[in-house]
């Protein structure tokens, strides 16, 4: 019995209705072209921030998909340091957010080098959490070799755990592997949007590594993107988008991988899932705005190193509401410093009081000044 989408006779050769996908196709690429546009009109530092921010989402997104969170503070600072960006008050990020960020700046800013099964390992190696990763060749620069059994991916809770999907077996993964980085360096017919859609498919249907398969998917998705549109910067997010619709996002892909080669209903979902990743790069953009124009009217007003490390820390989203002891506590000062730096900018009206009251207390930025 043929259960699987690999078991079909003509795999991986992948079949679709263009009809079907004819005016979502429109939509994508008219939106795309008037995102790029937009990006292409801000200055040179907007651009730079823009694509921090959607980088730092991109990543948080992408793990949290697979059940992981990681510190927000840490990606972001290893992200602006990969990328040059002088922005005061980084801190410290440890070897495995290090890794992360190594593998995703080789993702946006080396698109153009072809794909290889070196390069595959290697970002494999960067998103295992050990930091001696590289020690172990055996393990990070080969494909799974299900020692453990055929590789089974479950869904549901543990009580009532189900196997969803049972991955092709090891002994094909070098030549199932070879054709799939063969046609992603030199399929060129296809429209690029149509092979970012089947790259990531295809790829979590080979399932090669013992884990992160999703995360390495979606880079792949992000490296055709990138290259179609000749950018080293991302302004969307699709790791963001499936992250909002986990469900719809496993229901499409256990339906898929247990379908036949027509995979129109996949693709259907991808163009949408990225359609509304270009809507949702505006509100990036409108907050990126918002922040030079913030920092633009503080222009004349005196912020002690403090109160500019505190704002920033706000403007970034990692603490929209802070208290006077959160403040002692980040600014590493005492409560009574920290309620006169607060007191000096309710006075000068940069921060203002939430509508708790008593010990719940907190302050928020105040409307452009």
């Amino acid at each position: 019995m043929k259960l699987y989408i690999y078991q079909q006779d003509e795999w991986p050769h992948f079949n679709w209705d263009s009809s079907v996908l004819l005016s979502l196709l429109g939509k994508a690429r008219n939106m795309q072209g008037k995102l790029m546009g937009k990006m292409d009109s801000l200055g040179i530092e907007l651009r730079r921030e823009a694509n921090l921010e959607t980088l730092t989402s991109d990543i948080l997104n992408s793990f949290e998909i697979e059940g992981e969170i990681l510190n927000p503070e840490q990606v972001r600072s290893s992200l602006a340091r990969r990328l040059g960006m002088n922005i005061p008050n980084l801190i410290r990020s440890d070897m495995y957010i290090d890794g992360i960020a190594d593998m995703i700046y080789d993702v946006t800013q080396q698109f153009e080098m072809p794909l290889t099964n070196e390069r595959l390992f290697d970002w494999y190696s960067f998103l295992l959490p050990t930091a001696n990763s590289y020690l172990n060749e055996n393990i990070t620069h080969s494909w799974r070799n299900d020692s453990k059994g055929p590789m089974k991916i479950s869904s549901g809770k543990k009580v009532n755990e189900r196997v969803s999907y049972q991955a092709p077996d090891a002994v094909t993964l070098n030549d199932e592997m070879n054709l799939f980085v063969e046609w992603f360096n030199n399929e060129d017919k296809l429209d690029p949007i149509i092979k970012a859609g089947i790259a990531y498919l295809w790829f979590v249907i080979i399932y090669p590594f013992d884990s992160n398969n999703g995360k390495i998917a979606r880079s792949l998705t992000d490296m055709l993107l990138s290259k179609s549109e000749k950018s080293l910067q991302r302004f969307y997010s699709m790791s963001a988008q499936i992250a909002l619709k986990q469900n719809e996002y496993y229901s499409i892909l256990e339906k898929t991988r247990l379908g036949n080669l027509d995979i129109t209903a996949w693709l259907q979902w991808f163009i949408n899932c990225l359609i509304n990743a270009f809507a949702a790069a505006e509100q990036t953009l409108a907050r990126v705005l918002y922040k030079q124009e913030f920092w633009n009217n503080l222009t004349t007003i005196y912020l002690n190193p403090r109160q500019n490390f505190l704002l920033n820390k706000i403007q970034v989203g990692l603490d929209n509401k802070l208290t006077s002891a959160k403040w002692a506590e980040i600014a590493r000062c005492s409560a009574d410093t920290a309620l006169r730096d607060i007191k000096d900018l309710l006075h000068k009206q940069v921060l203002k009081k939430g509508t708790a009251g008593g010990r719940s207390t907190n302050y928020k930025l105040n409307d452009l000044i």
